[in-house]
C-alpha cells in the first residue's frame, strides 16, 4: 500500500551506494521455496564474479532449505531486475549488469520446495 504524505517530503535516503563502503545490496528470490517467503538481500562485492557469489554467498544462505544441496545455480534460470539473464560465471558482479539493489531471481527446474509444495 503506498502512502501519500500530506506535506512536501524530502528526505536523504540511508541505502546509498556512497552508504556501503564499496559493497553493495543484492536481493535474491527463489520461487516455490518459501522457506525464505520473500526475497533477501544480502551484502557484495561489485567486483567479485558471479560463480563466487553463487559459491561463497548464495549457497551458505540458502542452505538449511532441503532443496539446496541439489540446486544448480549455474545451471537454473535467472532474472535479473524481471528481466531474463544469462550470467557469466567468470565475470564480476558489475560486468554482469548486477549494480546497488538489483533483484536476482533464480529457478531450479525440477525442485519445487520441500514435500514438493511450492516452500
Amino acid at each position: 500500500m503506498s502512502v501519500n504524505a500530506l506535506y512536501d517530503y524530502k528526505f536523504e535516503p540511508k541505502d546509498k551506494v556512497e552508504n556501503f563502503h564499496g559493497m553493495q545490496l543484492l536481493y535474491v528470490y527463489w520461487p516455490n521455496h518459501l522457506l525464505f517467503c520473500a526475497p533477501f538481500a544480502v551484502l557484495v562485492q561489485p567486483d567479485m564474479t558471479f560463480g563466487a557469489f553463487v559459491e561463497d554467498i548464495l549457497k551458505p544462505a540458502i542452505a538449511a532449505h532441503p532443496d539446496a544441496a541439489r540446486a544448480n545455480f549455474l545451471g537454473a534460470e535467472w532474472q535479473l531486475n524481471d528481466e531474463p539473464f544469462t550470467p557469466d560465471a567468470n565475470a564480476s558482479l558489475k560486468d554482469n549488469g548486477i549494480d546497488h539493489k538489483s533483484m536476482l531471481t533464480v529457478t531450479t527446474p525440477g525442485l519445487n520446495g520441500m514435500a514438493n509444495a511450492g516452500y
